[in-house]
């Protein structure tokens, strides 16, 4: 299926989100202002940036040579199936194959800016 063909996401509800970041996320990753990296990278301002540009990260290869703004849709896609969407990134989550767990973590995502 090509990104044009994708169903688009329902809405998130980025409460319900957050309990899927806390279960699923947080043992790799960090979404506060200015917290540690962990065996991921800290997402805090993740939607809209660069790949692999956050200071202080040793991202892989791959992702920095991506040129990937991770938008909502670019997120959905990845989340599925990270290893596919972008092979040779470090993630070694499987991904996530429910539509409305991934636009609900998107939603919280999008909280995490100043």
């Amino acid at each position: 299926m090509t990104k044009k063909d994708r169903e688009p996401l329902p809405p998130g509800d980025a409460k319900k989100g957050e309990g899927i970041f806390k279960s699923r996320a947080s043992q790799c990753h960090s979404g506060s202002k200015g917290a540690q990296h962990g065996v991921g990278p800290n997402l805090f301002g993740l939607v809209g940036r660069l790949s692999g540009t956050t200071e202080g990260y040793a991202f892989s290869k791959a992702n920095i040579e991506s040129n990937t703004i991770w938008t909502p849709e670019v997120l959905d896609v990845y989340l599925e199936n990270p290893k596919k969407f972008m092979p040779g990134t470090k993630m070694s989550f499987a991904g996530m194959k429910k539509p409305q767990e991934r636009a609900d973590l998107i939603a919280y995502l999008e909280t995490l800016k100043n």
